[in-house]
């Protein structure tokens, strides 16, 4: 069964190849979903898939790209979630 979850990442996540890498992570694991800018300078990420691939996603959240430095990631599941792209989106 699939399952939806938003995160929100903060840090030095913005202009560093964040959502280029979060794409390419996400649809090496089949997953469906999005990830955007936003203007607060966190990256938000919408992704849909069993828990096993949606928490190895966050495993590579807590990191992401060489270049970025997370330093926080909130996450929580999205109950009622209009149909995902897949392939995975860049926003």
């Amino acid at each position: 069964m699939n399952n939806t979850r938003q995160f929100f990442v903060s840090g030095r996540v913005q202009g560093v190849g964040f959502r280029e890498a979060t794409r390419k992570r996400a649809d090496e694991l089949g997953l469906a979903g999005w990830v955007r800018n936003l203007a607060d300078g966190r990256v938000e990420v919408q992704a849909s898939a069993g828990d096993d691939k949606l928490d190895a996603l966050a495993r590579w959240l807590q990191d992401g790209p060489a270049s970025a430095k997370v330093e926080h990631v909130d996450s929580h599941p999205v109950e009622q979630a209009d149909s995902l792209p897949q392939p995975f989106a860049v926003r």
